[in-house]
């Protein structure tokens, strides 16, 4: 059983940077992608950005398109997801996942979860 477990999450100024890991352990691990996802009180879980495991392709959502970068180190079963230029709107609990089809764009793709890690952006 893969789990997946998020660190690097915080309380941070805007403008500021933060960066969030996600670790995979268990059996080997080997989605066709992997994504970050947020939630903020009151609202639905929102799409951030995807990135397939063994080619590197990504998207993003419309919000953080251009602020924020996932990547991936295979080797250490790792995904990251940089955060620039934050915002209070950026505020959530954020969440990596993984999946073996179908569109990362959606949560319902996705059949691994981790336990989320807060972000909290003051203005």
């Amino acid at each position: 059983q893969v789990q997946l477990v998020e660190s690097g999450g915080g309380a941070v100024q805007a403008g500021g940077s933060l960066r969030l890991s996600c670790a995979a352990s268990g059996r080997s691990f080997s989605p066709f992608g992997v994504a970050w996802f947020r939630q903020a009180p009151g609202k639905e879980r929102e799409f951030v950005a995807s990135i397939t495991w063994r080619v590197g392709t990504t998207r993003y959502g419309d919000s953080v398109q251009g602020r924020f970068t996932i990547s991936r180190d295979s080797a250490k079963n790792t995904m990251y997801l940089q955060m620039n230029s934050l915002k209070p709107e950026d505020t959530a609990l954020y969440y990596c996942a993984a999946r073996n089809s179908g569109p990362g764009y959606l949560p319902t793709s996705y059949d691994t979860w981790g336990q989320g890690t807060q972000v909290t952006v003051s203005s």
